[in-house]
């Protein structure tokens, strides 16, 4: 990246820092939404765009985060940070046991997605009946109140979470960056534009691509336990559904796939899009069922055909951010 590129990147980071010091309580909601499926979508981003491993079912891994911890929470009095670790070891146990299936089966491509949306959906269905997490009447963590910040039980203001999700995209960001550019990094860059090349040199193909699931899994997790505490209520219906798997993997799509700053861009392009269509239809009353699922259909296809790379790659040449085409962004 160029020298432009990290000023840019800087003062987008220092906006953001100081965004809670100007904006409204919806404004600050709207951000925090738009951080946490820049978060998400960096987690899927590591299965996808570095090895080359599609998920159709990453609503799994923030579901199984999100009540691991708030029932921990709830029944037991472990706090989110304590928790999340039993949140992670979980979704990560269920994220490499499907990848224990896929891969030593030869289950791979679309075949590999369908699998991911099996377990997905297994997990709605079996949660929906688990009277320990709320069944299908919901998981309820209690608010705090007026009780003030408290960082410790992730109980406090909005602007309190909006630091917490902004310092997880950041952290993802940098480990992203870090893994991309390691040994591990380019085995997967290996085994996603030639498998077959890479077992011939010696990458274990096996152990690449679970890594990739591990890694992914237990970052979605942690996306989960922000969830959770962050809406202190989880509704199996909601947290597995496909539909919030979808959501997971377009900012990515749309910001480019495989690229670090992809699905940070495609989170500020979409969620305020969708909100804005929110808005109009409050207005103006014209409400049509899947509505927004239609608009998000729109303008994936139009990313698609357009700029089928994603925004980011797009917009860092036309910017002059990256120093030659083709270089990592």
């Amino acid at each position: 990246m160029t020298g432009r590129g990290i000023v840019l990147l800087a003062l987008c980071g220092a906006l953001l820092l100081a965004a809670p010091m100007v904006a409204d309580r919806y404004v600050l909601s709207v951000l925090t939404t738009v951080l946490w499926f820049a978060y998400v979508g960096q987690a899927w981003n590591v299965m996808m765009g570095f090895s080359g491993l599609l998920s159709l079912g990453h609503a799994l891994y923030v579901g199984l985060g999100a009540y691991a911890s708030a029932a921990l929470f709830v029944h037991f009095g472990i706090g989110p940070w304590a928790g999340m670790w039993v949140a992670m070891l979980a979704a990560t146990a269920a994220g490499c046991f499907i990848g224990f299936l896929g891969f030593r089966f030869g289950v791979r491509g679309v075949h590999f997605a369908l699998l991911t949306i099996a377990f997905a959906e297994v997990a709605r269905i079996g949660f929906d009946h688990l009277q320990w997490f709320g069944g299908s009447g919901g998981f309820f963590i209690p608010v705090a109140g007026d009780a003030g910040n408290d960082l410790l039980n992730l109980r406090g203001s909005p602007e309190l979470f909006y630091y917490v999700i902004l310092a997880l995209v950041l952290a993802a960001l940098a480990l992203s960056r870090v893994l991309l550019h390691s040994r591990l990094g380019y085995q997967w860059l290996a085994v996603r534009e030639e498998p077959e090349a890479a077992e011939a040199v010696g990458v274990d193909l096996f152990r690449a691509r679970i890594a990739a699931v591990a890694v992914s899994s237990a970052l979605t997790a942690l996306g989960g336990v922000f969830q959770a505490f962050y809406f202190n209520n989880l509704f199996p219906e909601q947290v597995f559904s496909m539909g919030r798997s979808i959501e997971i993997i377009l900012p990515a799509i749309v910001g480019g796939i495989g690229t670090l700053i992809g699905p940070i861009l495609g989170a500020f392009i979409l969620t305020p899009l969708g909100e804005l269509l929110t808005f109009l239809i409050e207005v103006t009353g014209f409400d049509l069922p899947g509505l927004k699922q239609l608009f998000y259909g729109v303008a994936l296809v139009v990313i698609v055909v357009y700029r089928p790379d994603g925004v980011w790659p797009w917009l860092a040449a036309r910017l002059g951010l990256v120093r030659r085409p083709g270089e990592d962004a």
